[in-house]
């Protein structure tokens, strides 16, 4: 990646037309051939960029480019439309390339499994006297993501989702008629976990005799300092 500070002015055309005046920004060359322009605000949103694939050619400026101060002019053209980023530079401040090797990817955290793992390893947050009996029981419609079992050792059923809606009450439900079924399981009943619980969703449930539970990630990861909190 080159990261390159400039005084500059950027010329768009294409599908739009659009012109920055001569400032000082930020261009980023990635090894993808994408060429972004930034500022030193508006967050993470370039204020003109091109898109892979596309080319960068460095062109001499000239004569009258040269009596307005412009030293070199960047044109990177897209390859698959007629859409054009010109960049007149009139001074660079910092030029700098830098390898950051091959990327792994974003890796989501607090996802379902996270909070499957996490809530079998807590298995007393849904209450006094719980114990796990397996994650992931499989059904005949699908894995059920814990079952337990409460103090009097009767069973219980945990659907969990980041985000509770209407749906996974519904997908509980149906796990509940099929493991009620079972004598060996019977009576068996449930509980929807989430991170958030939609009021919709939780009207649902405790319509169904399904209670909610709320999850704290942070806090579940040992990572919520009480101490350092105002409430």
């Amino acid at each position: 990646m080159r990261l390159v500070i400039a005084k500059c002015s950027v010329e768009y055309a294409g599908r739009l037309s659009a012109h920055l005046p001569l400032a000082t920004r930020l261009l980023v060359v990635k090894s993808d051939g994408s060429v972004l322009v930034h500022s030193d605000s508006l967050s993470y949103k370039p204020l003109n960029w091109m898109s892979p694939p596309c080319t960068l050619a460095l062109l001499e400026p000239e004569s009258e480019q040269r009596d307005a101060g412009v030293s070199q002019i960047w044109k990177v053209a897209q390859a698959k439309t007629a859409d054009l980023l010109v960049i007149s530079i009139h001074e660079i401040l910092h030029d700098s390339s830098h390898d950051l090797g091959i990327d792994p990817g974003l890796q989501k955290d607090g996802v379902e499994a996270h909070l499957q793992k996490l809530l079998a390893e807590h298995i007393e947050l849904l209450g006094e006297g719980h114990r796990l009996v397996r994650r992931e029981y499989m059904t005949a419609i699908g894995p059920v993501d814990i079952l337990a079992t409460d103090a009097s050792g009767a069973s219980v059923a945990v659907e969990i989702k980041r985000r509770g809606d209407i749906d996974g009450v519904e997908q509980l439900t149906r796990y509940l008629e099929l493991m009620n079924r079972d004598p060996l399981l019977a009576p068996v009943s449930g509980v929807f976990a989430a991170q958030e619980i939609k009021p919709q969703a939780r009207t649902l449930a405790q319509d169904r005799g399904i209670r909610c539970l709320l999850l704290d990630y942070d806090s579940m990861r040992g990572l919520d300092d009480s101490h350092s909190r105002l409430f």
